[in-house]
C-alpha cells in the first residue's frame, strides 16, 4: 500500500507493519540460521497503508554464495488475505450447518458414494449408541449391529430413495427415510416412532376388543329380546293376577264390612244384656258367682268387638276408603282426651301416666285421627310396660313441624323386628309368650292415620329400656287464623 521506491526497506520499516501478535522477521531468521532445514513456510498479517491487514505466506530458502561471506534468504512473498477470507467464511458456514444439523430432532447422518460417513448428530450416535470418532467408517459397520430387522439391501446405499423401518435392540421403533445426494452419497433421517408403534398396537387391541365388545353386545341383545318377551309374558299375567288380587281385596272388604256388621249385632247384645245381668236391674241373680261370669263375658265381648273394629278400620285404611277432614285444632285438648281415655288402663298397671305440652300449639289435622293414633300408641306403650312402670308423652318444636313423642320404660324392642312393625297383625312377640292380648293392628293404624296427614313415625328402642315413638305432625302457624286454615285443607 505505500508509495513505491528504490531504496530497499529496513527489517524495522518491516517489523514496524507485521501484527504484533505475529512473528517478525529477525524471529524468523533467528529460527531459520538455527534450524537444520534450509527451507521454510510462513504466515503472518501486514498492515496495508489503509490500516486494514492482510495476510501474507512468505516462502523462502537460505542461501549460501562464494561471492558473499554470509547466508542470505531469497524468497517471495504472496497475498493470501483472499484465502484466509475464503477459509472463514467457508468454516463459518460448515459451523452453521453443524449447528443446524445437530438441532435436528431426528437421527441426522451423511454418507459419501463409498458408504463411509462423511457428517452425522449427536441424536445420531445417542439412537445407534455409537459414540466416538464415526468419520470414514461405513454404513454396514455401522449400522449392521444396531438394526435387528436389517437385510442386504438395508445395508447398501438406496437407488434414489427409500422408506423403511426397523426395531432396535433396545425395542424402540425407528422410520428410516434416505435419498442419494448428486455426488452419488444419500443422507439418511431417522424418526422414532415407538409412540406411534405403541399407539397402533393399542388400537389393534382396541379394534380387537372392540370386535369382541360388538359380538357380546349381539349376544346381549338377543338375550335382551327373550328377556323383554319374558318381561311382557310376565306384565300380563302380573295385570291379571293384580285385576284377580284387587277382586279379592274388595271382596274381602266387604266381607269384613258385613261380618262386621253381622258380629257386632249380637255383641252389643251380649254386651248389653251382661252389663244388664251384672247391675241386677231385674233382681238378684242368686250368686256372686255369676256377676263375676257376667263382668267375663262383658270384658270378653268389648275386647272382641274393639279386634273387629281394628280390622274393620285396617282394611278401610288399606283400601283408601278413609277420609280425613284436617282442621285447627289446640294439640293440649286432644292430648287431654287421650289421656283421660288411656288414664284408667294406666291406673290399673300402677304406672305413672304424664304429659308434658306445648301451650296454644295449633295442628293442622284431622282431629279424630290423631285422637285415634295417639290412643293406640299410648295404650301400646302401657300395654308393653311392666307395672310401677312410667308412660311419658311430650311435644316440640321444629321449623313448621311439631313432634309428640311418647316414652316407656318398658321391655323394649329388638334392632331387627323394628323394621317389621307397623305392618298389619305384626307383634314383636307371640301372646303366648308376653302374656299381652292383642290385634298387632294398634300400630298399624297409628301409622296409616298420621301418613295421611303428610306425618311420620320413627322407633326408637332398647331392650330392657324402653322405646320412643316420635310422631311429626304439620304445625300451624300462630299469625294464621282458624278460617283460613279451614279453607285452606278444604281445597
Amino acid at each position: 500500500g505505500p508509495d513505491s521506491r528504490d531504496a530497499p526497506l529496513s527489517i524495522g520499516e518491516m517489523n514496524a507493519v507485521i501484527h504484533p501478535d505475529d512473528d517478525d522477521l529477525i524471529s524468523l531468521a533467528e529460527r531459520l540460521a538455527n534450524a537444520s532445514d534450509s527451507h521454510f513456510d510462513h504466515t503472518f498479517r501486514i498492515q496495508h497503508a489503509s490500516g486494514t491487514w492482510l495476510w501474507i505466506r512468505i516462502r523462502a530458502e537460505l542461501v549460501t554464495t562464494a561471492a558473499v561471506d554470509h547466508p542470505h534468504i531469497v524468497g517471495m512473498a504472496i497475498d493470501i488475505s483472499d484465502q484466509k477470507l475464503l477459509a472463514a467464511q467457508t468454516e463459518i458456514a460448515d459451523t452453521r450447518l453443524r449447528d443446524a444439523i445437530e438441532s435436528i430432532s431426528e437421527a441426522f447422518v451423511l454418507w459419501d458414494a463409498d458408504n463411509r460417513l462423511v457428517m452425522c448428530n449427536t441424536k445420531f450416535q445417542k439412537i445407534f449408541q455409537v459414540p466416538g470418532t464415526l468419520i470414514g467408517k461405513t454404513y454396514g459397520r455401522i449400522m449392521g449391529k444396531s438394526l435387528i430387522e436389517a437385510t442386504s439391501d438395508a445395508l447398501s446405499a438406496p437407488a434414489i430413495a427409500r422408506s423403511f423401518e426397523t426395531r432396535l435392540p433396545d425395542g424402540r421403533w425407528l422410520q428410516i427415510n434416505e435419498r442419494q445426494t448428486k455426488d452419488g452419497g444419500y443422507v439418511s433421517i431417522g424418526t422414532d416412532i415407538t409412540a406411534l408403534k405403541i399407539h397402533e398396537e393399542k388400537l389393534v387391541d382396541s379394534e380387537r376388543r372392540q370386535m369382541a365388545t360388538i359380538s357380546d353386545l349381539r349376544r346381549s341383545r338377543y338375550a335382551l329380546e327373550n328377556q323383554a318377551s319374558q318381561l311382557t309374558d310376565l306384565a300380563e299375567k302380573y295385570l291379571e293376577q293384580k285385576a284377580a288380587a284387587e277382586g279379592a281385596n274388595r271382596v274381602k272388604s266387604e266381607f269384613l264390612a258385613n261380618m262386621s256388621h253381622e258380629l257386632r249385632t249380637p255383641l252389643n247384645a251380649i254386651i248389653g244384656f251382661s252389663e244388664v245381668m251384672f247391675q241386677q236391674t231385674f233382681g238378684p241373680v242368686g250368686s256372686d258367682k255369676y256377676l263375676e261370669y257376667c263382668d267375663y263375658i262383658r270384658q270378653s265381648g268389648q275386647h272382641l268387638l274393639n279386634m273387629i273394629s281394628d280390622v274393620l278400620e285396617m282394611s278401610r285404611l288399606e283400601a283408601g276408603t278413609v277420609n280425613v277432614a284436617p282442621n285447627a285444632f289446640k294439640l293440649d285438648d286432644a292430648i287431654l282426651t287421650v289421656l283421660t281415655e288411656v288414664e284408667e288402663f294406666a291406673d290399673t298397671k300402677g304406672i305413672n301416666l304424664r304429659a308434658d305440652c306445648i301451650p296454644d300449639a295449633l295442628v293442622a289435622a284431622d282431629r279424630n285421627a290423631i285422637e285415634r293414633a295417639m290412643t293406640n300408641l299410648l295404650k301400646n306403650a302401657v300395654k308393653f310396660t311392666p307395672e310401677g312402670g312410667k308412660v311419658r308423652l311430650r311435644a316440640r318444636r321444629r321449623g313448621n313441624k311439631l313432634n309428640l313423642y311418647i316414652e316407656d320404660t318398658g321391655v323394649g324392642i329388638p334392632r331387627d323386628t323394628i323394621l317389621r312393625l307397623g305392618r298389619p297383625f305384626e307383634q314383636f312377640a307371640s301372646p303366648l309368650e308376653n302374656g299381652v292380648r292383642g290385634s298387632g293392628l294398634g300400630l298399624a293404624i297409628a301409622r296409616s292415620l298420621i301418613e295421611l296427614h303428610g306425618g311420620s313415625i320413627r322407633i326408637r328402642s332398647t331392650l330392657g329400656t324402653g322405646t320412643i315413638i316420635c310422631l311429626k305432625l304439620p304445625l300451624v302457624e300462630a299469625q294464621e287464623e282458624p278460617a283460613e286454615i279451614n279453607q285452606t285443607m278444604a281445597a
